[in-house]
C-alpha cells in the first residue's frame, strides 16, 4: 500500500474521552497514525500492489481547496503524490487517462470520470498544471517513460494506449515513448470536461474538443491569483510612496497624507486597470501586445483618479504615468496565461514593455517629487 496516499494525522490534544457522539468508522486501508486522504475512496487490488480508488464527486473540502488555489493561498502546494489511481472499477481493458500532480488539474480530471472505469496516471509535474509543465519539460517524455515504467503499468492493462492532454504535446514525443516503453500515445482533448465523450466516441476527437477557448468566465478566474501575487510587493511600494510623499522643502502631516493618498489612489487604480479590466475586456481592447493594451487601459484609470482631484496639475500627470505604468507590468502577467501569445511572444513582449514602464515610473517620480522644489 503506498505511503504518499496518506497524510499525517496529528495527536488531538485535550480531546475530550467521552461526551462526543461517535465519529464514522475508520477506514480498514488506514494505518496508525496517518489518515486516508479525502479524495480516497478505497484500494483496489492489481498485480502491482494496492492501487488508490479515488472519489469523483466533490466534498466541501475539495471546493475549499479550489478556491483556495484560485486566491493563490500556497498554490505551489497544492499537489497529489504522482503514480498511479483508479475511477471506478478501473480494470484490464481500461483506458489510461494522464494528468499533472498539480491537484486542479487532477480533480478537473478525476470529478469527469464519474461511472467511468478508468486509471489515471500522475507525473510529478512540481504541482504545475499540464499546458505550463509541458513548457517546463516535467510534463514530458522521461517522466513519462519512467512514471510507466514505475508504476508496472504493462503488468496492470492488457493494451498498450495512453490518453494525454493535447494542451501536454509540446513535453511529450510519443515516438520515444512507443519505443521506451511499448506504448501508443494518443492525444485526447484539450479539456477534461470532453474526456468522456471522447472515449464514449472511440477516442475520437470532435472538431471543438480541439479548440482553446479564453471565454469571458475563463478569463476572470485568473484575477483573484494575479491580485494574491501583488500583495507583498504592494506594501513595499505603499512604504516607498510614504516615503517620497515626505520628500520637499518643506514638510507637513497633512501635505504627507494628502500626497500619500493620492499616489496610493494611482497605485491601485493601474492594478485594477491592468489585473482586472484588462482580462476582462481583452478581446475588445486594441493592439496584441498586453503591455499595450494595460497601458491604455492605465491611461483611463489613472485620468480618472487624476481627474477626481481637479486640476490636472504636475501631480496629477505623474499619477496617470503611475496608472500607465502599474497596469501595462500587472496585464503583462496574463502573458503566460492565455492562448494569445508563444513563449517567444513573452519575451519579446518584456524586452519592450519594461523599459517603457521604468521609463514612465521614473517620469512620473520627476514630476512628483521635484515639482515640490520647483514650486
Amino acid at each position: 500500500m503506498p505511503l504518499p496516499m496518506f497524510q499525517p494525522e496529528p495527536e488531538p490534544a485535550g480531546a475530550p474521552c467521552c461526551g462526543s457522539p461517535p465519529g464514522p468508522p475508520a477506514s480498514p486501508d488506514e494505518r496508525p497514525g496517518y489518515r486516508l486522504c479525502g479524495f480516497v475512496e478505497r484500494f483496489l487490488q492489481t498485480p502491482e500492489g494496492m492501487v488508490p480508488q479515488v472519489k469523483t464527486r466533490f466534498r466541501l473540502s475539495d471546493w475549499l481547496g479550489v478556491a483556495r488555489a484560485r486566491l493563490g493561498i500556497r498554490r505551489d502546494r497544492y499537489r497529489v503524490a504522482p503514480g498511479l489511481y483508479a475511477a471506478g472499477t478501473a480494470g484490464a481493458e481500461s483506458p489510461v487517462l494522464v494528468t499533472a500532480n498539480y491537484k486542479l488539474s487532477f480533480d478537473a480530471l478525476r470529478k469527469e470520470l464519474a461511472g467511468v472505469d478508468a486509471w489515471i496516471l500522475v507525473l510529478d509535474t512540481r504541482g504545475v498544471n499540464v499546458w505550463c509543465a509541458a513548457g517546463k519539460k516535467t510534463f514530458g517524455t522521461d517522466e513519462l517513460i519512467r512514471r510507466v515504467n514505475g508504476v508496472g503499468l504493462a503488468r496492470i492493462v492488457s493494451h498498450r494506449e495512453l490518453i494525454l492532454p493535447q494542451l501536454g504535446a509540446s513535453g511529450v514525443a510519443g515516438r520515444l515513448v512507443r519505443q521506451a516503453c511499448g506504448f501508443t500515445v494518443v492525444w485526447g482533448p484539450i479539456r477534461a470536461r470532453d474526456v468522456r465523450r471522447f472515449l464514449a466516441s472511440g477516442k475520437q476527437a470532435l472538431p471543438e474538443m480541439r479548440e482553446l477557448s479564453f471565454s469571458f468566465g475563463e478569463r476572470l478566474v485568473l484575477i483573484p491569483v494575479e491580485l494574491s501575487l501583488l500583495i507583498t510587493p504592494s506594501l513595499w511600494i505603499v512604504f516607498a510612496i510614504i516615503a517620497l510623499a515626505a520628500l520637499g522643502p518643506q514638510f507637513s502631516w497633512g501635505q504627507l497624507l494628502q500626497r500619500t493618498v493620492a499616489m496610493s489612489m494611482a497605485y491601485v487604480a493601474g492594478i485594477v486597470s491592468g489585473a482586472v479590466a484588462v482580462p476582462a475586456f481583452l478581446p475588445w481592447l486594441p493592439w496584441r501586445s498586453f503591455y499595450l493594451k494595460g497601458g491604455l487601459t492605465g491611461l483611463i484609470g489613472g485620468l480618472a483618479v487624476a481627474l477626481g482631484r481637479g486640476a490636472m496639475d504636475r501631480t496629477g500627470l505623474a499619477m496617470v504615468l503611475v496608472g500607465m505604468a502599474v497596469s501595462s507590468y500587472a496585464a503583462m502577467n496574463f502573458t503566460g496565461a492565455t492562448p494569445y501569445a508563444s513563449p517567444s511572444g513573452v519575451e519579446k513582449e518584456m524586452r519592450r514593455g519594461i523599459p517603457l514602464q521604468l521609463a514612465s515610473l521614473a517620469a512620473a517620480v520627476v514630476l512628483w517629487v521635484g515639482g515640490r522644489f520647483w514650486a
